[in-house]
């Protein structure tokens, strides 16, 4: 099969996507506007890429404590593997809530089911799991803080220091 071939003006959009998207309520009209393409190009390219596997995933990355928010608990329950899905879309229906996922449970460590809450203080975060734990009927769980906010960062491609090195050094 080999390595996809994209054109220059493909390299081009994923450059800018993979940056951080406009802030406004069109982000991939503005990102078109810069390419001189539709937005429906736009679009329509990047779910052509999501379909035929060139691209794995689009996401938005959330920087809790630029979002405001100072404390950040991983709460982990341990939940009956006949209920993990409903009350896993129970918990993730929290607006406090950012992500919910499932996990194998470890010798040990008997929680299999996460969800990061995002609160002001780690009063505001107990209370949130407090709530939580009321209305799901699981008392069995923990919650987690965040010390350090590591730097997030994605892969680039086709970043044209690096093209141009490759270049010179295929020569």
């Amino acid at each position: 099969m080999g390595f996809p071939q994209f054109t220059e003006q493909e390299k081009a959009l994923i450059r800018l996507c993979q940056t951080d998207l406009p802030l406004c309520e069109n982000p991939f009209e503005k990102i078109a506007q810069q390419l001189q393409v539709s937005e429906e190009w736009v679009i329509e390219k990047l779910r052509a890429w999501k379909q035929d596997g060139k691209l794995k995933k689009f996401r938005a990355i959330l920087f809790h404590q630029k979002a405001g928010y100072q404390a950040n608990g991983m709460s982990v329950w341990n939940v009956p593997e006949d209920k993990i899905e409903p009350i896993g879309v129970e918990i993730a229906g929290f607006d406090e809530v950012s992500h919910c996922y499932q996990r194998l449970q470890l010798p040990g460590f008997n929680f299999n089911l996460y969800a990061m809450i995002h609160g002001q203080s780690k009063q505001e975060v107990e209370d949130i799991v407090r709530n939580i734990s009321k209305t799901i009927g699981v008392t069995d769980y923990q919650i987690l803080y965040s010390l350090h906010e590591y730097k997030k960062t994605s892969m680039k491609y086709f970043v044209p220091e690096i093209e141009s090195a490759e270049e010179k050094n295929s020569r």
